[in-house]
């Protein structure tokens, strides 16, 4: 499953279609009804070249013949479902002796249209899919966010890490994991209540997104008062600095002198003839394993696994 998240797909995302048709009219008359739909497109000329388009990214929706030379519109339906399943397919075909809506649709397209179509008919259809794919991202949004704070949460985490760990192992970038806590939590909502508490969880949730790179880390909140960040792509020096800044901005701009944060910080490992899942939950175990270090010292620390250590200069505040 694709994970939706703040930095990459929201729920009101713009619809692109991809026309796909070897009839140089058929793909005119199209162009022309998507633009007076108001929707942005591109065109394809047969399967093989739709799936060059695809691989550009940005589409959410095929608008396709079924009979074209070199790959047809059944191929290029098995091809999109297995490598872009979010993405729509909508089957356009004057054969439909050969292929009828019933084989389609069990191939897994949204919708099949017969030639010649009428636009109003198209456009319904068209207008049927958007809907349901906008409701679909809402309701994956709210599956994965913490209402509370606004980041995502501990479900999302969980699929997040099990996707970026592997793919920065093929790719060779590093990735790093942070778990943070506020220290005194409990006390400070003992003392003042629940509704105080929560606005120490909010100004933390609003802080990790400021102190962090858009489009590059990723924060989630990971359960109670702990949360949690995700740091591909970037130097232990690097890591040390989101680490000092969130920390800094908590202790300059929070009301709640009584509470402060600490960190721990862990650097992926990958172990031979170990399987994936073991490793990450190691990766977490480790952060998680740091982070109580800084607690036990007094709080207010940021505390590294000795994977960053080895690996260069580790620049982080580490407490008073």
């Amino acid at each position: 499953m694709t994970i939706l998240l703040r930095n990459e797909l929201p729920p009101e995302m713009k619809t692109r279609i991809l026309l796909v048709d070897d009839d140089p009219f058929i793909l005119e008359l199209l162009k022309v009804s998507m633009a007076a739909m108001g929707h942005a497109f591109d065109t394809a000329m047969d399967g093989e070249a739709a799936k060059e388009k695809l691989r550009e990214g940005g589409f959410t929706m095929v608008l396709t013949d079924l009979t074209m030379p070199h790959c047809d519109g059944m191929q290029l339906l098995k091809h999109v479902k297995d490598e872009y399943p979010l993405i729509e397919v909508i089957i356009i075909t004057g054969h439909a002796e050969i292929h009828g809506y019933t084989d389609v649709i069990r191939a897994g397209a949204s919708d099949f249209i017969a030639k010649p179509f009428c636009v109003d008919e198209l456009e319904a259809k068209i207008s049927r899919v958007i809907r349901e794919q906008t409701l679909i991202r809402k309701l994956e949004h709210l599956s994965m966010c913490d209402m509370l704070t606004d980041l995502y949460n501990r479900r999302c985490f969980e699929m997040k890490l099990h996707e970026e760990v592997p793919r920065a192992h093929r790719q060779g970038y590093p990735v790093f994991l942070a778990l943070l806590d506020v220290d005194h939590f409990k006390e400070y909502n003992d003392k003042y209540g629940h509704p105080a508490g929560d606005r120490v969880l909010q100004d933390i949730g609003r802080i990790l997104v400021q102190c962090t790179r858009e489009n590059v880390d990723w924060c989630f909140r990971f359960g109670g008062d702990e949360f949690a960040i995700i740091i591909p792509y970037a130097t232990v020096a690097q890591v040390g600095q989101i680490a000092s800044r969130i920390q800094e901005r908590y202790s300059h701009e929070s009301r709640y002198a009584s509470t402060s944060l600490s960190v721990g910080l862990a650097h992926f490992l990958r172990h031979p003839g170990r399987s994936w899942p073991e490793d990450i939950a190691e990766l977490v175990a480790r952060a998680d394993k740091a982070l109580y270090s800084g607690k036990e010292q007094g709080g207010n620390r940021v505390i590294a696994d000795s994977s960053l250590s080895c690996l260069g200069e580790f620049s982080a505040k580490t407490g008073p």
